[in-house]
């Protein structure tokens, strides 16, 4: 069995969101960062947001996103506006290993996460 890697402190890239049995990638703009102190920050692939975040053990909630307001193609609004509702649409368990996470929400939605390399 696999120690459980922490998800906080660590940016990550979006690899993409897996909404009932489709994966969408991600645009390569997406980030998260969860911090220990309670701040969600990143990219949703075409704005950024700031939240609140409050880390349990492996659980995670996202407050409600503060984000800028750019417009982009319909197709990354399209997943900006999916990734956001499965950040915030409740308790998202976390699960990271060897360089990638992935947050799952109540209805079984996922959040593929990588390591973001620096750079």
């Amino acid at each position: 069995m696999s120690v459980q890697q922490p998800v906080t402190g660590i940016d990550w890239r979006v690899d993409g969101i897996t909404v009932g049995a489709a994966t969408r990638h991600a645009p390569a703009t997406a980030r998260l960062r969860i911090d220990e102190d309670g701040k969600a920050a990143g990219n949703l692939g075409c704005n950024h947001f700031s939240a609140r975040a409050t880390v349990s053990g492996d659980r995670i909630t996202i407050g409600d996103l503060r984000t800028t307001r750019m417009a982009c193609g319909e197709e990354r609004m399209a997943f900006e506006r999916a990734l956001a509702r499965i950040l915030t649409t409740g308790t998202l368990t976390a699960r990271a290993d060897a360089g990638k996470a992935t947050l799952t929400d109540g209805d079984g939605d996922r959040v593929h996460l990588s390591r973001s390399t620096p750079g």
